[in-house]
Protein backbone atom coordinates (compact mmCIF):
# COMPACT_ATOMS: atom_id res chain seq x y z
CA UNK A 1 0.00 0.00 0.00
CA UNK A 2 2.93 2.50 1.06
CA UNK A 3 4.37 1.68 -2.24
CA UNK A 4 1.77 2.11 -4.75
CA UNK A 5 0.79 5.08 -2.74
CA UNK A 6 4.63 6.76 -3.26
CA UNK A 7 3.75 5.74 -6.85
CA UNK A 8 0.72 7.63 -6.98
CA UNK A 9 1.76 10.64 -5.64
CA UNK A 10 4.77 10.92 -7.25
CA UNK A 11 2.90 10.79 -10.66
CA UNK A 12 1.56 14.66 -9.38
CA UNK A 13 3.46 16.95 -11.48
CA UNK A 14 3.83 19.23 -8.58
CA UNK A 15 5.67 16.53 -6.55
CA UNK A 16 7.96 14.91 -9.58
CA UNK A 17 9.13 18.61 -9.71
CA UNK A 18 10.58 18.94 -6.30
CA UNK A 19 12.02 15.33 -6.91
CA UNK A 20 13.76 15.99 -9.11
CA UNK A 21 14.63 19.49 -7.90
CA UNK A 22 16.28 17.54 -4.52
CA UNK A 23 17.79 14.94 -7.08
CA UNK A 24 19.80 17.64 -8.93
CA UNK A 25 20.57 19.35 -5.51
CA UNK A 26 22.10 15.92 -4.47
CA UNK A 27 24.39 15.71 -7.03
CA UNK A 28 22.58 13.42 -9.20
CA UNK A 29 23.81 10.12 -7.64
CA UNK A 30 21.67 7.11 -9.57
CA UNK A 31 19.38 5.60 -7.04
CA UNK A 32 18.88 8.31 -4.59
CA UNK A 33 15.66 10.04 -3.92
CA UNK A 34 14.37 11.54 -7.09
CA UNK A 35 16.15 9.47 -9.51
CA UNK A 36 13.52 7.50 -10.97
CA UNK A 37 11.33 10.86 -11.57
CA UNK A 38 14.67 12.49 -13.45
CA UNK A 39 15.14 9.20 -15.41
CA UNK A 40 11.32 9.30 -16.74
CA UNK A 41 11.23 13.07 -16.98
CA UNK A 42 14.34 12.35 -19.65
CA UNK A 43 12.94 9.36 -21.02
CA UNK A 44 9.50 11.75 -21.55
CA UNK A 45 11.68 14.24 -23.60
CA UNK A 46 13.63 11.79 -25.31
CA UNK A 47 10.79 9.79 -26.92
CA UNK A 48 8.54 13.05 -27.66
CA UNK A 49 11.28 14.31 -30.48
CA UNK A 50 11.53 12.66 -33.48
CA UNK A 51 14.66 14.44 -34.72
CA UNK A 52 16.05 12.19 -31.44
CA UNK A 53 14.63 9.21 -32.54
CA UNK A 54 16.60 9.81 -35.45
CA UNK A 55 19.82 9.64 -33.67
CA UNK A 56 19.12 6.18 -33.11
CA UNK A 57 18.05 5.61 -36.70
CA UNK A 58 21.36 6.79 -37.80
CA UNK A 59 23.19 5.01 -34.67
CA UNK A 60 24.83 7.88 -33.48
CA UNK A 61 24.17 9.95 -30.42
CA UNK A 62 24.79 13.21 -29.70
CA UNK A 63 27.50 13.74 -27.05
CA UNK A 64 26.50 13.77 -23.22
CA UNK A 65 23.55 11.59 -23.96
CA UNK A 66 21.98 10.28 -20.90
CA UNK A 67 25.08 10.87 -18.52
CA UNK A 68 23.93 9.15 -15.22
CA UNK A 69 20.56 7.35 -16.25
CA UNK A 70 20.42 3.27 -16.66
CA UNK A 71 20.05 1.96 -20.21
CA UNK A 72 16.18 2.93 -20.28
CA UNK A 73 17.33 5.87 -21.96
CA UNK A 74 18.62 4.25 -24.81
CA UNK A 75 16.08 1.36 -24.68
CA UNK A 76 12.98 3.10 -25.30
CA UNK A 77 14.42 5.77 -28.13
CA UNK A 78 15.79 2.88 -29.86
CA UNK A 79 12.01 0.95 -29.44
CA UNK A 80 10.18 3.61 -30.66
CA UNK A 81 12.57 4.31 -33.62
CA UNK A 82 12.34 1.14 -34.37
CA UNK A 83 8.24 0.70 -34.39
CA UNK A 84 6.65 0.90 -37.18
CA UNK A 85 3.48 3.55 -37.98
CA UNK A 86 0.84 0.65 -38.48
CA UNK A 87 -2.25 -0.12 -36.26
CA UNK A 88 -1.12 -3.53 -35.26
CA UNK A 89 -1.72 -6.09 -32.85
CA UNK A 90 1.97 -5.46 -30.39
CA UNK A 91 3.34 -7.92 -27.56
CA UNK A 92 4.91 -6.38 -24.81
CA UNK A 93 6.80 -9.13 -23.40
CA UNK A 94 7.85 -8.21 -20.07
CA UNK A 95 5.65 -5.23 -19.17
CA UNK A 96 7.72 -2.18 -20.24
CA UNK A 97 4.84 0.04 -21.78
CA UNK A 98 3.31 -0.76 -18.52
CA UNK A 99 3.79 3.09 -17.69
CA UNK A 100 1.53 6.43 -18.21
CA UNK A 101 4.46 8.09 -20.12
CA UNK A 102 4.60 5.62 -22.16
CA UNK A 103 1.22 4.42 -22.98
CA UNK A 104 0.27 8.18 -23.40
CA UNK A 105 2.86 8.37 -26.39
CA UNK A 106 1.13 8.97 -30.10
CA UNK A 107 2.91 6.22 -31.59
CA UNK A 108 0.76 3.72 -29.66
CA UNK A 109 -2.59 5.19 -29.15
CA UNK A 110 -3.74 3.63 -32.19
CA UNK A 111 -2.16 -0.28 -31.68
CA UNK A 112 -3.74 -3.52 -30.28
CA UNK A 113 -1.05 -3.61 -26.50
CA UNK A 114 -1.45 -6.59 -25.10
CA UNK A 115 1.47 -6.72 -22.00
CA UNK A 116 2.33 -10.12 -20.75
CA UNK A 117 4.55 -10.96 -17.50
CA UNK A 118 4.99 -13.08 -15.08
CA UNK A 119 2.63 -11.55 -12.28
CA UNK A 120 0.28 -8.20 -11.63
CA UNK A 121 2.02 -5.13 -11.32
CA UNK A 122 1.11 -2.53 -8.89
CA UNK A 123 -0.42 -0.36 -11.21
CA UNK A 124 -2.20 -1.43 -14.74
CA UNK A 125 -4.32 0.89 -17.18
CA UNK A 126 -7.39 -1.52 -17.99
CA UNK A 127 -8.79 2.42 -18.76
CA UNK A 128 -6.72 2.53 -21.55
CA UNK A 129 -8.25 -1.07 -23.08
CA UNK A 130 -4.43 -2.64 -22.57
CA UNK A 131 -5.03 -6.55 -22.27
CA UNK A 132 -2.87 -7.92 -19.64
CA UNK A 133 -2.20 -11.72 -19.63
CA UNK A 134 0.02 -13.75 -17.09
CA UNK A 135 2.18 -16.38 -16.96
CA UNK A 136 5.61 -17.66 -18.05
CA UNK A 137 7.37 -16.44 -21.49
CA UNK A 138 8.84 -20.01 -21.98
CA UNK A 139 5.13 -21.61 -22.73
CA UNK A 140 2.75 -18.50 -24.14
CA UNK A 141 -0.51 -19.06 -24.45
CA UNK A 142 -1.15 -17.44 -27.93
CA UNK A 143 -1.88 -19.45 -30.78
CA UNK A 144 0.81 -19.07 -34.06
CA UNK A 145 1.26 -16.02 -35.70
CA UNK A 146 -0.40 -13.30 -33.55
CA UNK A 147 1.11 -10.25 -33.36
CA UNK A 148 2.63 -8.06 -36.01
CA UNK A 149 5.22 -6.54 -33.56
CA UNK A 150 7.13 -8.05 -30.62
CA UNK A 151 8.63 -5.91 -27.88
CA UNK A 152 10.93 -7.63 -25.16
CA UNK A 153 13.37 -4.84 -23.73
CA UNK A 154 15.62 -6.24 -21.00
CA UNK A 155 13.88 -9.24 -19.67
CA UNK A 156 15.40 -12.33 -21.46
CA UNK A 157 18.02 -11.67 -18.87
CA UNK A 158 16.03 -12.84 -15.63
CA UNK A 159 14.45 -15.79 -17.04
CA UNK A 160 14.76 -18.63 -15.20
CA UNK A 161 16.88 -16.71 -12.47
CA UNK A 162 16.55 -15.66 -9.12
CA UNK A 163 13.68 -13.41 -9.78
CA UNK A 164 12.74 -13.71 -5.01
CA UNK A 165 13.21 -9.83 -5.27
CA UNK A 166 10.33 -9.08 -7.53
CA UNK A 167 7.98 -11.88 -5.67
CA UNK A 168 8.43 -14.32 -7.55
CA UNK A 169 9.91 -17.78 -7.62
CA UNK A 170 12.54 -18.66 -7.20
CA UNK A 171 15.09 -19.73 -10.11
CA UNK A 172 18.60 -20.37 -11.19
CA UNK A 173 20.67 -19.90 -7.82
CA UNK A 174 24.44 -20.96 -9.17
CA UNK A 175 26.68 -18.75 -10.96
CA UNK A 176 27.04 -20.85 -14.16
CA UNK A 177 24.97 -19.21 -17.61
CA UNK A 178 21.46 -20.10 -17.93
CA UNK A 179 19.83 -20.85 -21.01
CA UNK A 180 16.42 -20.67 -20.45
CA UNK A 181 16.23 -17.47 -22.32
CA UNK A 182 16.40 -19.37 -25.57
CA UNK A 183 13.33 -20.70 -25.30
CA UNK A 184 11.74 -17.38 -25.16
CA UNK A 185 13.47 -16.55 -27.97
CA UNK A 186 11.23 -19.81 -29.72
CA UNK A 187 8.38 -18.70 -28.33
CA UNK A 188 8.40 -15.17 -29.28
CA UNK A 189 9.21 -16.42 -32.90
CA UNK A 190 6.34 -18.93 -32.77
CA UNK A 191 3.71 -16.01 -32.28
CA UNK A 192 4.93 -13.31 -34.45
CA UNK A 193 3.55 -13.27 -37.73
CA UNK A 194 5.06 -13.60 -41.15
CA UNK A 195 6.59 -10.07 -42.02
CA UNK A 196 6.51 -8.89 -38.14
CA UNK A 197 9.16 -7.58 -36.37
CA UNK A 198 11.12 -8.54 -33.11
CA UNK A 199 12.64 -6.26 -31.29
CA UNK A 200 14.97 -7.42 -28.52
CA UNK A 201 17.10 -5.43 -26.12
CA UNK A 202 19.33 -7.24 -23.01
CA UNK A 203 22.68 -6.03 -21.29
CA UNK A 204 26.12 -7.54 -22.98
CA UNK A 205 29.69 -7.64 -22.45
CA UNK A 206 31.70 -10.48 -20.07
CA UNK A 207 29.61 -12.50 -18.67
CA UNK A 208 28.53 -12.25 -15.25
CA UNK A 209 25.77 -13.98 -12.53
CA UNK A 210 23.89 -11.58 -10.70
CA UNK A 211 21.83 -13.64 -9.53
CA UNK A 212 18.57 -11.44 -10.25
CA UNK A 213 20.12 -11.36 -13.83
CA UNK A 214 22.91 -12.17 -16.49
CA UNK A 215 24.35 -10.46 -18.42
CA UNK A 216 25.23 -12.05 -21.92
CA UNK A 217 28.35 -12.06 -23.65
CA UNK A 218 29.19 -13.11 -27.37
CA UNK A 219 28.84 -16.87 -27.24
CA UNK A 220 25.34 -16.27 -25.48
CA UNK A 221 24.14 -13.64 -28.52
CA UNK A 222 25.37 -16.35 -30.76
CA UNK A 223 23.13 -18.85 -29.75
CA UNK A 224 20.39 -16.84 -30.55
CA UNK A 225 21.80 -15.48 -34.03
CA UNK A 226 22.02 -19.42 -34.77
CA UNK A 227 18.70 -19.50 -34.07
CA UNK A 228 17.25 -16.25 -35.86
CA UNK A 229 19.40 -16.14 -38.84
CA UNK A 230 18.36 -18.32 -41.53
CA UNK A 231 14.35 -17.40 -40.33
CA UNK A 232 14.63 -13.81 -41.50
CA UNK A 233 16.48 -10.56 -41.47
CA UNK A 234 18.66 -10.11 -38.43
CA UNK A 235 19.87 -6.85 -37.44
CA UNK A 236 22.70 -6.54 -34.56
CA UNK A 237 23.76 -3.27 -32.74
CA UNK A 238 25.48 -2.80 -29.41
CA UNK A 239 25.17 0.60 -27.56
CA UNK A 240 27.79 1.41 -24.38
CA UNK A 241 28.09 3.46 -21.38
CA UNK A 242 31.07 5.58 -20.41
CA UNK A 243 31.68 8.68 -18.23
CA UNK A 244 30.47 11.01 -21.63
CA UNK A 245 27.25 8.76 -21.69
CA UNK A 246 25.84 6.53 -23.91
CA UNK A 247 26.25 5.78 -27.71
CA UNK A 248 26.70 3.22 -30.88
CA UNK A 249 29.44 1.42 -30.77
CA UNK A 250 31.29 -1.94 -32.11
CA UNK A 251 31.05 -5.35 -30.84
CA UNK A 252 34.37 -5.65 -29.84
CA UNK A 253 34.26 -2.59 -27.56
CA UNK A 254 32.40 -3.81 -25.51
CA UNK A 255 32.34 -7.10 -24.92
CA UNK A 256 34.43 -6.71 -22.00
CA UNK A 257 32.10 -4.79 -20.11
CA UNK A 258 30.46 -5.10 -16.41
CA UNK A 259 27.25 -3.97 -15.43
CA UNK A 260 27.02 -1.90 -11.38
CA UNK A 261 24.70 -3.93 -9.55
CA UNK A 262 22.98 -1.31 -7.53
CA UNK A 263 21.13 -3.56 -4.81
CA UNK A 264 24.93 -5.12 -3.88
CA UNK A 265 27.28 -2.68 -5.07
CA UNK A 266 29.18 -4.50 -7.63
CA UNK A 267 30.89 -2.97 -10.13
CA UNK A 268 30.39 0.92 -9.37
CA UNK A 269 33.07 3.13 -10.34
CA UNK A 270 33.36 6.73 -11.00
CA UNK A 271 31.99 6.76 -14.48
CA UNK A 272 28.36 7.86 -13.04
CA UNK A 273 27.03 4.15 -14.43
CA UNK A 274 23.62 3.62 -12.95
CA UNK A 275 23.32 -0.13 -13.79
CA UNK A 276 24.24 -1.86 -17.28
CA UNK A 277 27.30 -0.44 -19.11
CA UNK A 278 26.11 -2.20 -22.45
CA UNK A 279 23.35 -3.13 -24.22
CA UNK A 280 22.58 -5.29 -27.40
CA UNK A 281 19.90 -4.65 -29.64
CA UNK A 282 18.20 -7.13 -32.04
CA UNK A 283 16.03 -6.32 -34.49
CA UNK A 284 14.61 -9.36 -36.39
CA UNK A 285 11.80 -9.47 -39.71
CA UNK A 286 9.95 -12.79 -39.90
CA UNK A 287 10.66 -14.33 -43.31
Amino acid sequence: MIKKLYILLSRHIIIKSILIFIYRLRGKIPWKLGYNEYKWKNIENVLKKEPTLDYFRKKKLPMGFGVGIDERIVEYPWIFANLNNNNNNILDAGSVFNFLEILQLDSLKNKKITIFTYYPEIINFNNRRVSYVYGDLRLLPFKNENFEEIVCQSTIEHVGMDNSMYGYKTGNLNKKKNYEYLKVIEELYRVLKRGGTLLLTFPFGKFINYNFFQQFDSEMLDRIEEFLNCKGDLRISFVKYVKGGWNFCEKEECKNTISYNPHTGEGKGNDGAAHCRSVCFVKFFKK
